[in-house]
């Protein structure tokens, strides 16, 4: 159930600044699958790719954090 709470906001922020999920993986140096594995809740990121993701997107982590 976490693991789907971050990947909805991860792809709402994702969506919300331009990113396509290519574009998104490769600014974060990992495959298109790790990022989609995340997006739908099969993958539970870890606390240092979601800095990554914060800093990517300009966002501060608090934001991003499953409300």
């Amino acid at each position: 159930m976490e693991a789907e709470k971050w990947g909805r906001r991860i792809r709402a922020f994702r969506k919300l600044k331009g990113y396509t999920q290519e574009g998104f993986a490769k600014d974060l140096g990992v495959s298109i699958s790790v990022v989609g594995e995340i997006e739908r809740g099969n993958r539970v990121p870890s606390q240092s790719f979601l800095l990554e993701v914060a800093q990517t997107l300009d966002i501060p982590l608090e934001e991003l954090a499953p409300k």
